[in-house]
C-alpha cells in the first residue's frame, strides 16, 4: 500500500517538475529572443545612421566638387574674357601703329630726287605719273627723253608750278647693288628722273609693282591722281592734265580705256589666267578694267591700294589686277577712248579734226611698235606741241 503511494507522488512531482521547466524553458526562450530581437533593431538603426551619414557625406562631396567645377568654369570664361581684351588692345595698339606708320613715314626703299614736303605738310601736286620701265629698256627711256618728256629745268618747273610730276618707276634687282642697280644709279645721277621702288623687277611681277607704285607714290606726293604709263607709249601731257581735270572734283575715278578682253587659259597663251575657273566657264570674257598700256586713278583709290596692300589679290595680267581691286567699290569707270589712240594715220587724223589724243599706241604691240625708232615719228606727226602743258587750265 505504501509502495503505490509512494509511486503516485513521484509521478506527480515528475510532471509538476516537468511543467515546470517546461515553463521555465519558455520563459527564458522568449527573454532570448526578445534580447535578440532587441540587438537587431539597434544594429539596424546604427546601419540607417551610417547610411544617412555616408549619405550626406557624399551629397556634400558632390556638392563641394560642383561647386568646385563651377568656379572653374568662372575661371576659364574669366581668362577666356581677359585674353580677348588683351587681344582687342594688341589688335587696337597695332591699328594705330600702322596708321601713324602710315601717316608719317615714307615707304622703306623709295628713294626719289623730288622733295614734296616742307616741315611736316606735304606739298600739293595735281597729277604723279609713273612710267613703267626695266633695267634693259635704257634705249626706250631715252627715245621718252627725246620726245614728250620734259627733261632737266623744264621737268623741275613742271613740278613746281604745274603740280605735275613725271618719273621712270623701277625697284631693284634680286642681287642687292648689282651692275644693273649701280647702272640706274648712274642713270638717275645724270637725269634725276627716277622713282625707286622697294620691288624685285620681273616681268612676271608687274601686279606687285603697280601695287607698289601706287601705295610709294600716294606716301610721297599729296596728288589728286596718280597715274602708270608703259614706257614704249605717246603721251600728251597737256592733253591729258586738262582732260584729267574734268573729274578733279569726283571722288573715286578709273579712267582709261575700258576693255574685256578673254580669259585664256592655254598654257602656250602669253598672257594666260592660271586662275581662270575663277571667272566661269571656259571662254568668257574679264569684267571691264582699263587696258594696262596707260590709265589714271584718283586720290581715294591710290589710299586704298596703299591702306589695303597686304590683301589685295594679284592677278597674272597687271591691267586685270588693278580693275579687280575696285569692284565691289563705288568707283566710276571712265571710258576714254582718247587714251587709246593708233599711231599715225590715226591720230593725224583725230589731231586734224581739233581733236588731240592723250596717248597713241600700236595694239598689235601693247605699245608704239618698235618704239625706239619710231618714238620721234609719233610725236612730230601727232604731238600737241611744247606749250600745250604749260597753258593746261588746271
Amino acid at each position: 500500500m505504501k509502495t503505490k503511494v509512494s509511486s503516485r507522488l513521484s509521478l506527480t512531482w515528475v510532471s509538476l517538475l516537468c511543467i515546470s521547466c517546461f515553463f521555465v524553458g519558455a520563459m527564458f526562450t522568449s527573454r532570448f529572443r526578445g534580447s535578440d530581437s532587441g540587438s537587431q533593431l539597434i544594429l539596424k538603426h546604427r546601419r540607417d545612421q551610417e547610411v544617412s551619414v555616408a549619405t550626406e557625406e557624399y551629397a556634400h562631396e558632390k556638392k563641394k566638387s560642383q561647386e568646385k567645377d563651377v568656379i572653374q568654369e568662372v575661371l576659364k570664361t574669366h581668362k577666356a574674357i581677359e585674353d580677348h581684351r588683351s587681344l582687342d588692345k594688341s589688335v587696337s595698339m597695332i591699328q594705330k601703329q600702322l596708321s601713324v606708320r602710315h601717316d608719317h613715314q615714307h615707304i622703306v626703299g623709295v628713294s626719289t630726287t623730288n622733295t614734296s614736303t616742307k616741315g611736316n605738310q606735304m606739298k600739293k601736286f595735281f597729277m604723279v605719273i609713273g612710267i613703267n620701265t626695266a633695267f634693259s629698256s635704257r634705249q626706250r627711256r631715252d627715245s621718252l627723253r627725246e620726245t614728250w618728256m620734259p627733261q632737266g629745268e623744264k621737268l623741275e618747273k613742271l613740278e613746281k608750278e604745274k603740280g605735275i610730276v613725271v618719273k621712270f618707276m623701277i625697284g631693284h634687282s634680286a642681287t642687292p647693288h648689282s651692275i644693273l642697280d649701280k647702272e640706274i644709279d648712274s642713270e638717275d645721277a645724270q637725269y634725276k628722273d627716277f622713282f625707286r621702288l622697294n620691288h624685285v623687277e620681273g616681268y612676271y611681277n608687274l601686279s606687285a609693282k603697280t601695287k607698289t607704285f601706287f601705295s610709294s607714290a600716294v606716301a610721297t606726293w599729296d596728288a589728286e591722281f596718280y597715274v602708270k604709263i608703259d614706257d614704249d607709249v605717246h603721251v600728251n601731257l597737256g592733253m591729258l592734265a586738262s582732260t584729267l581735270a574734268l573729274h578733279r572734283h569726283k571722288p573715286r575715278v578709273y579712267i582709261g580705256c575700258m576693255k574685256s578682253g578673254q580669259v585664256l587659259t592655254k598654257k602656250t597663251a602669253k598672257y594666260r589666267e592660271p586662275e581662270f575657273w575663277k571667272f566661269g566657264e571656259e571662254g568668257n570674257n574679264y569684267f571691264r578694267h582699263a587696258t594696262g598700256q596707260i590709265y589714271a586713278i584718283s586720290k581715294d583709290l591710290a589710299t586704298y591700294i596703299s591702306n589695303n596692300q597686304p590683301i589685295l589679290h594679284k592677278y597674272a595680267n597687271e591691267d586685270v589686277t588693278l580693275g579687280s581691286w575696285f569692284l565691289g567699290l563705288e568707283v566710276e569707270h571712265i571710258d576714254d577712248r582718247n587714251f587709246c589712240c593708233g599711231t599715225p594715220p590715226v591720230c593725224e587724223m583725230k589731231a586734224d579734226d581739233g581733236e588731240v589724243c592723250v596717248a597713241s599706241f600700236d595694239w598689235k604691240c601693247s605699245g608704239v611698235c618698235k618704239s625706239v625708232d619710231r618714238m620721234w615719228l609719233v610725236h612730230a606727226v601727232c604731238g600737241e606741241g611744247d606749250r600745250a602743258v604749260w597753258d593746261a587750265n588746271l
